[in-house]
Order: structure tokens, then sequence, then C-alpha cells
């Protein structure tokens, strides 16, 4: 069973509440019973009053509000299942995440920037499956292949430097395990989109592009950031406090490299885009994919869940309604039964 808004569970925290005022006001009424006469004297001037009335009316009306929160709440229920068949491609997408991607020459930061230029991608997609890389001195896989849109976004939102312990950046190692994520035997188109300032510190980025390449893989490359460059800041709570230095004291300026990336997409027969403007780069990757051939994936089971807040809120509607005939008098049957001891025997024991 799904929750939709699960915020609104808090309101049954009324109920309890509700139970001590009634609890409280029938001690009330006791008490001021007490001071008015003799308790049997005033239950026979009004002999028609019934406790268990009152009581099933709070029974009545907590039920209802009860049912009211639930169907707030709107619980989902998976009712049935249906095979599904795709036609897309697998899509890598391979993120640069190592400290020069925190440089501010592109805003609001290059890694910020690739952020939002993933998202905006998967936006646009249809029914292709996705997964995604970190990288920086090393390669960190984040997210396998998969078709939920939704928990790839969120994983692209939560990648910061700090996911990869070795620093630097090496290209070769995130295309050498992006191309892990492909299945090897498989017919489907294989697209590895790879996102970085192009400053590559590892060597074999270009026979690592070739190997992949040999294996179907095409690789696009976009460059984040400006050939002018800018420093590396070094935030504390979100505030500036210094620079990233070098072995001299000297503060590190980390520029865009497109010749590296360039040269790694021209490997593939890819192609590469500069990040600066993302309606650019998301118009480049959507001529991309339409020229790419689309297979149909194995067939999959979803569950479709549908909403059940209808049921709740038509319990609420009838016991109100049921309320409505509910005098708080006595009626023969329930006289009878004598739940709350409210008449006591006229010849005890």
């Amino acid at each position: 069973m799904e929750l939709d808004e699960k915020k609104y569970l808090y309101l049954l925290l009324i109920i309890p509440i509700l139970v001590v005022l009634f609890l409280y006001n029938l001690y009330w009424k006791r008490k001021k019973q007490r001071e008015f006469g003799d308790i049997e004297m005033v239950k026979k001037l009004s002999p028609e009053k019934s406790t268990f009335k009152s009581v099933l009316k709070l029974v009545i009306y907590l039920l209802a509000l009860a049912c009211l929160i639930i169907a707030l709440v709107n619980p989902k229920i998976g009712t049935k299942s249906e095979t599904v068949k795709r036609q897309g491609i697998d899509i890598v997408f391979a993120v640069d995440v190592s400290k020069s991607m925190l440089c501010e020459d592109i805003a609001p930061s290059r890694l910020e920037k690739s952020k939002q230029i993933v998202s905006q991608v998967i936006n646009q997609l249809g029914s292709d499956r996705i997964g995604i890389v970190a990288y920086a001195g090393s390669a960190f896989p984040v997210l396998p292949i998969t078709t939920d849109y939704g928990v790839a976004k969120m994983f692209i939102q939560s990648m910061n430097p700090g996911m990869v312990s070795s620093q630097g950046t090496s290209l070769d190692e995130a295309i050498k395990l992006s191309s892990t994520y492909f299945e090897e035997d498989s017919e489907t188109s294989k697209l590895l989109i790879l996102i970085s300032d192009g400053e590559d510190h590892s060597e074999g980025a270009s026979s690592a592009a070739e190997e992949a390449n040999k294996a179907g893989l095409k690789i696009i490359t976009i460059g984040v950031g400006t050939e002018k460059g800018g420093p590396i800041p070094l935030k504390q709570n979100g505030v500036v406090e210094s620079f990233q230095r070098d072995f001299n004291n000297e503060v590190v300026v980390t520029k865009l490299n497109p010749k590296s990336l360039e040269k790694i997409a021209k490997a593939t027969k890819g192609g590469y885009v500069n990040g600066s403007n993302t309606k650019e780069v998301l118009e480049y990757i959507k001529n991309a994919l339409d020229n790419i051939e689309k297979t149909e994936f194995e067939s999959e089971q979803f569950t479709d869940f549908n909403s059940q807040f209808q049921w709740f809120l038509g319990i609420a509607f009838a016991l109100l309604f049921v309320d409505i005939f509910l005098l708080e008098k006595k009626t023969k049957w329930v006289k009878k039964m004598n739940l709350f001891n409210e008449e006591k025997s006229e010849n005890p024991l």
C-alpha cells in the first residue's frame, strides 16, 4: 500500500484529545449533578437520557473523522499488473565530481550546472534506460541501469566531491566503469554522456574511448566551465573562506579543456558540446537521440496503484448520516440491555 500525503496522518492525534475532552465533560457533568442534588433524583428528572447513546455518537464522530483523515492521506493499493514493452536505448551519465567542478566560472558552479543539464536531459527522455557514474581520480557506480527517472534525479542532486576519495580527474576510469553498465551481447544502442571540465590528470582516455567504440558504445561529451577558468572556492556553511592552493601556496586556477573531451567523442563517432547554454545542450542531445536506433526492451511487470480515498470518504459520510437519526434518548432494546447499569433493580438481593 502507498500513501500519497503521509503528513495528514498527524491529524489522527486529534482523536485521543477528543476522547479525553469527552471523558472530562462526563466527569464535570457528574460533579455538577452531585452539587445540584442526589444523583438518582437527578436521573429521574431526565429518565430518557442515555449515556450509551452519548458514547455511541462520540464513537461515530471519531470513526467519521478518522475516515476523513485517511481519505486526505489517499491510500493506494496495487490492484493489477500488466506487461509493458518499451523502445529506447541505454544511456549512462558519467558526471565529474572532482574539486575543480566546484569552480564558479559558470553559474552557479560547474557541478551544479552539470546536475541541471543531466536532470533536464532526463526530463526529455521517453522510454530509455539510464545509469549514473560519478568520477574524479577514480570512478564510482552511483545508480545501475534503470527506468526510474525520479530516483535517478534524486541521486543526481546528491552528488558531491566527497563521493570519491581520490581527487583529480580520470576520464579513462569513467569510460571503463560506464562500459560495464551495458550488456555485452545486447543489441540495444549504447550511449555514454560524459560531463566534465576536461582537466584529465590521467593517461589513456583516448585508448579507453577506442575500446568503448569497439564495444559499440557512442560517447557524447559535455564541457562545463570556461577556458579563462577560475579559482576553486573552499566553503564553510556556504561561505567562501579561502581558495584551493597548490604546493607553492599559489591559488589554483582551473580551466575548461575542450580538446581532451573532443578527442574522446571523436574516437567513438560521437560529439562534443559546450555546456554553458543548457538549451543548446538539450537540443544537441535530442538531435543525437533521434538519430540513434531504438530497440525493444524485454517485457517488464508494472503495478498500477489505484486511489482508495473514495471508500473512506463514503464511510465517513455514511456514519455522519446515521448520526442524524441517532437521538440521545434511550431505545427500548438498549434500555433492556442496561449496558451502563443505568437502571438498578427495584428488588436487590
